[in-house]
């Protein structure tokens, strides 16, 4: 049986049609990056697993795709093997449906039945103690961990394994198989499976570029990236896990200039795109910071931030209770309060967060920088985006140091964020670079972008425009006289294209409407003998006898 074709979920394949639109947006924007002083570079679609891992976060980490190492690796598995593990993997599932906390007693059965197939899976690791696994509980649940997608609740000893959800079994399986989540591996595991990960961002690869050349750089390196990345995201609308970013970055500038150039380069480009209603919102990690010191979260920072970032997808309350979970007290968080409620224009939200940040030295840096770049906005004027501060804004990356875009659609659209970006001042130095560089860059979303001006009808007509004129083939001398108009044509910039069979008239008619070209060019016995050409607008269906010159002035 023919096997069905497919691709992989969260992946796209794209047509004539559509390539059209997505290289109108590509050209936009890079049109855009370059008027603004931005320099093109490339760099590979994967990178080492150490480059990446542990500068997203813990969910952004999870969200890696890391590349199965090639070679001796696989030989130390094979089908008996596999098999043992499922057996394992279900004995244990049912063993948690039936317990719900580990004693010595019933706990035997199932590590003997693990142990028996535990020294073969790590038999060519000298780096595991298995001795010590063997007698040690503990040691031995923590291995699991590595291997299951589970909870470790613990308090001075391991006192429950809870299922993460009831895919637990195929999901280990993907594990050991592919390396589908092999950042829950520990680190010698995972180094010895997989060394390489495809990138997750443009940013980090960014960072590791300017280390490794930055005695060929000219600073401040102003440069512009367009490539596709990866993530091992649920897909739904909007969201893939391939995809393109547009990125442009400035390195080696502490200057908020730079911040003000890229709000003026939003505006431009989606001025450019016709998309009006576009509001660039704005906020400064300074200010996050500040606020994690009042409510006495300055350890929690990162979860602070990340919870706050899902306000407006889970809503106040479930924020809250991110936050409690977290480890934030009831006392820190009633002093949010204010925040959700924060409304207004930038200035009065400034004068508010004057007032709750007055304590904090760090907050009020951020204050001050927010005031600077809304000052310089209102004075330089935005074409048809709006700045607008949120102080919820708070994308939860670990790399932002000041200011954090944020780009919402135009509200007649249901769409999540079309661009964002920031301030980093010490990416760099997690590269091994002694002079800290501090950067600021922004990223537009491609395929969000395509959907909305998609979904309001902004497409240009003559965007899909490749082929404006197709000669009929009315056989091989006809061919021949053909070509060379042709040609000429094609150097003076007229995308030009001759029917490559004799076939019937009607059928290569039927093919310049189906393809929507405007012009066919008829040439026959009597147009080679008074060199000339028969030209024929598919709109109106005029024809008439011309010679070249006039044939191309036409056509241009």
């Amino acid at each position: 049986m023919a096997q069905k074709p497919s691709i992989p979920k969260g992946t796209r394949d794209f047509n004539p049609q559509e390539v059209a639109k997505r290289n109108y947006i590509f050209n936009t924007i890079r049109g855009a990056f370059e008027t603004f002083g931005f320099q093109p570079i490339e760099t590979p679609s994967f990178e080492n697993s150490e480059t990446l891992m542990g500068k997203y976060g813990d969910e952004g980490d999870r969200l890696i795709f890391k590349i199965l190492n090639s070679g001796e690796f696989l030989s130390m598995f094979n089908i008996s093997l596999v098999e043992s593990i499922k057996t394992i993997l279900f004995n244990f599932q049912l063993y948690l449906k039936e317990v719900n906390d580990f004693s010595e007693e019933s706990t035997d059965a199932f590590k003997d039945n693990f142990l028996k197939e535990y020294p073969k899976i790590f038999l060519k690791e000298k780096k595991i103690k298995l001795e010590e696994s063997k007698t040690n509980f503990n040691q031995l649940a923590n291995d699991i961990w590595y291997f299951i997608d589970l909870h470790i609740i613990r308090q001075g000893e391991v006192e429950k394994l809870k299922l993460a959800d009831n895919d637990t079994l195929s999901y280990l399986t993907m594990t050991v198989l592919g390396g589908f989540s092999l950042n829950l591996a520990p680190k010698y595991m995972s180094d010895y499976i997989s060394e390489k990960a495809l990138r997750y961002d443009l940013t980090v690869p960014f960072a590791r570029y300017v280390v490794q050349h930055q005695n060929e750089i000219e600073f401040p390196f102003k440069r512009y990236q367009i490539q596709p990345v990866w993530r091992a995201d649920r897909p739904q609308k909007g969201r893939f896990r391939e995809f393109y970013q547009c990125d442009a970055d400035v390195v080696g500038s502490t200057s908020l200039w730079q911040e003000v150039e890229f709000i003026q380069l939003y505006d431009t480009v989606f001025s450019a795109l016709k998309l009006e209603g576009v509001t660039i919102k704005i906020n400064n990690r300074k200010i996050l910071s500040g606020i994690a010191e009042v409510i006495g979260a300055s350890d929690k920072l990162i979860d602070f931030t990340v919870a706050l970032d899902k306000l407006d997808k889970i809503g106040e309350d479930k924020v809250k209770e991110e936050m409690l979970s977290k480890g934030i007290s009831e006392a820190g968080i009633s002093k949010l309060q204010p925040l959700f409620t924060l409304s207004g224009s930038f200035e009065s939200q400034i004068e508010s967060l004057k007032g709750i940040l007055s304590t904090s030295k760090e907050g009020k840096k951020g204050i001050e920088e927010l005031a600077f770049i809304n000052e310089a906005i209102s004075e330089l004027g935005l074409t048809t985006a709006t700045l607008q501060l949120d102080v919820t804004l708070a994308r939860g990356l670990n790399y932002y140091t000041g200011a954090i875009f944020e780009v919402a659609a135009p509200k007649t659209v249901q769409m999540g964020s079309i661009g964002g970006g920031g301030r980093y001042d010490d990416l760099t130095s997690i590269f091994g670079m002694k002079d800290v560089l501090s950067g600021v860059g922004i990223s537009f979303g491609l395929d969000r972008i395509y959907l909305v001006l998609e979904e309001l009808g902004l497409f240009p007509e003559t965007v899909n425009k490749n082929v404006d004129v197709l000669f009929i083939n009315f056989g091989d001398k006809e061919a021949l006289f053909c070509l060379k108009a042709i040609k000429q044509l094609r150097s003076e910039g007229i995308n030009t294209e001759l029917y490559p069979e004799a076939d019937k008239m009607k059928k290569q008619m039927n093919h310049a409407n189906k393809r929507n070209i405007p012009f066919v060019v008829l040439v026959g016995e009597e147009e080679i003998k008074s060199n000339s050409y028969t030209l024929k607008n598919m709109v109106s269906g005029e024809q008439f006898k011309i010679p070249l010159a006039e044939l191309i002035n036409h056509i241009k």
